[in-house]
């Protein structure tokens, strides 16, 4: 069934409506569909680099608005509809473990699936359920979210079809990695600033 979706949304990078596409995609996924946007936002990118800067400033906007949308589902409707969007991933235990890493890490959580490959539908649902400030996770998200299409963007951006395979292949890798370096690069900031 996903393959299919996967197939039919990648079909729409070659349509006049990409773009719009390219919005519900990132703003669905961020609360309840299941394919990331990153596919459609490469594809649209590599046939138009030109505007692939569009493309990953049009993913993050609607990506952080669906992640919104996620909150307030966590906060309003968790029972109703939070739990069945759980349920129906099997996502049950991880709803559990992260609604308790929120209590210690806070929105670094949020920043972190924002980023990462980590099911960011689950972090912007649980983020509601445990109510966590607002504001803070709406500029993990923002930031977490403009790193992940931007990377990707700017990219496509400046080397065309040369990162082609680098990106189609390695991309969870590659966002993996430039989050440990981030991590790292924040663990030293602190030691070496007291």
């Amino acid at each position: 069934m996903f393959k299919k979706l996967k197939e039919k949304i990648l079909h729409y990078a070659e349509k006049k409506h990409g773009s719009a596409i390219l919005f519900l995609n990132s703003f669905t996924e961020s609360s309840f569909f299941p394919i990331p946007p990153d596919l459609l936002q490469m594809a649209l990118s590599f046939i138009n680099p030109r505007k692939s800067i569009f493309y990953a400033f049009l993913s993050t906007i609607a990506s952080v608005l669906g992640g919104i949308l996620g909150y307030f589902i966590g906060v309003y409707l968790m029972d109703y509809i939070g739990m069945p969007i759980i349920n129906f991933y099997k996502l049950q235990s991880q709803f559990e473990t992260v609604k308790g890493m929120y209590y210690e890490k806070d929105v670094w959580i949020v920043f972190t699936a924002a980023f990462t490959p980590i099911p960011y539908k689950l972090i912007t649902i649980t983020a509601g359920a445990v109510r966590l400030n607002i504001i803070n996770f709406i500029l993990a998200s923002a930031i977490g979210r403009a790193m992940r299409f931007f990377l990707v963007g700017l990219s496509i951006y400046f080397f065309g079809e040369k990162v082609k395979p680098v990106l189609v292949k390695y991309l969870n890798l590659l966002t993996i990695l430039f989050f440990v370096l981030l991590v790292l690069g924040f663990v030293v900031i602190k030691y070496l600033v007291k």
